[in-house]
């Protein structure tokens, strides 16, 4: 090769490197610029940093949420919305069908998740099926019982609903203004646990409804997510009906005086479920973000989710937690055998599923509380 064949093959050379140099960054600015967005309904929390941030950098994805409190509100929302608003749709399970009634959801193939890593009482949740066919996959879920003051009850007094109404507590009981967790606990303490404390008789409703009228002298308010969070914390409220770990939990890493338990009458089991929404063209993504989140690294994210914990239904979950965090492991109860472990209180038949009202509708049950809350 001559002197200058070989000089125009080396600018040749060094042209063609300059070319992809300076076209490298375009493409990872182009790469960085134009993620693919995916709506997701959701109660708050669930589309932060904390929880969808590494995935989003993993696949070039953004997530767009829409935040509610409740599953009255969801569908309000998702009722309001013209259909294909939403890619990915975070459920209470209670309100699965009623979504796939109404055809906000897509069928979901069960062979695309690892339902044998879930606890066998998680495998073919209620609700989340008909007959074989799958319209939502359980993420999370948790437990609502008594939440209190330590300073102003002791754990033996809070064993029971009926704390709600001891006098200490006179005009500092709050609800958490949802009347599904609030009226379930009444219920529950009525005797109602068979089938569960939401199918109840037109007798046993009418007990309720008396029941709760007599909570009103106690009650010195119904908040918000955000306000369930401040009252707790500055001592406004000392006791809380409808809620539980999933807001105490957070308290108590800040230093709050508060816990929640598992009173003697039994407690009541939230769950949080995806489900796919009607149209979408992000099928692909989202079934490979669904997967995320139930393996060992989206469990750990989730169980520790910073907006509110919740619990894991995958054995491999409760492997993660106890291996990434086991202080919290302990605290939540997810180590087999512990006194508060969820799957053995839902095996000794303290637990009972949250639902919609079976022999009422939900209108029956709204219409009471906004009475009771103007009464």
């Amino acid at each position: 090769m001559t002197q200058s064949r070989l000089s125009l093959t080396r600018r040749t050379l060094l042209r063609g490197a300059g070319a992809v140099a300076l076209s490298a960054p375009m493409l990872n600015r182009a790469w960085a610029q134009s993620p693919t967005e995916i709506t997701m309904l959701a109660w708050y929390g669930h589309a932060e940093p904390d929880m969808v941030g590494e995935f989003e950098a993993e696949n070039n994805v953004k997530f767009v949420p829409k935040y509610y409190a409740g599953g009255d509100n969801m569908l309000a929302l998702i009722s309001q919305s013209p259909p294909g608003t939403y890619d990915l749709i975070l459920s209470d399970a209670e309100f699965v069908q009623q979504l796939n009634a109404a055809g906000y959801i897509e069928e979901m193939d069960p062979s695309l998740y690892p339902f044998d890593d879930f606890f066998p009482e998680f495998q073919k949740f209620p609700g989340h099926w008909t007959d074989d066919t799958l319209w939502s996959v359980m993420v999370r879920y948790g437990l609502l019982g008594v939440s209190y003051n330590t300073d102003a009850l002791t754990r033996a007094e809070a064993m029971s609903y009926n704390a709600y109404w001891n006098p200490k507590l006179t005009g500092k009981v709050g609800h958490f203004d949802w009347h599904l967790p609030s009226l379930g606990q009444i219920s529950l303490l009525n005797g109602n646990k068979s089938p569960t404390p939401f199918d109840i008789d037109e007798a046993a409703w009418e007990a309720v409804q008396e029941k709760t009228l007599s909570l009103k002298p106690q009650v010195g308010g119904y908040f918000d997510y955000g306000g369930t969070f401040s009252s707790l914390k500055n001592g406004e409220m000392l006791a809380m009906v409808g809620i539980g770990d999933w807001i105490t939990g957070v308290l108590r890493k800040d230093g709050a005086k508060v816990d929640s338990v598992i009173p003697e009458e039994g407690g009541i089991q939230w769950t949080e479920s995806y489900s796919i929404g009607k149209g979408t063209s992000k099928t692909e993504i989202i079934n490979k973000f669904i997967n995320y989140m139930l393996g060992p690294k989206g469990q750990v994210k989730s169980i520790q989710m910073a907006a509110y914990p919740g619990l894991s239904p995958t054995k491999s979950g409760w492997k993660a937690i106890q291996e990434a965090n086991p202080d919290e492991a302990k605290r939540s109860g997810l180590i087999e055998g512990d006194d508060n472990d969820p799957i053995k209180l839902f095996r000794e038949g303290r637990i009972f599923y949250r639902d919609t009202p079976k022999q009422q509708t939900l209108e029956d049950w709204n219409d009471f509380w906004s009475d009771y809350k103007s009464a």
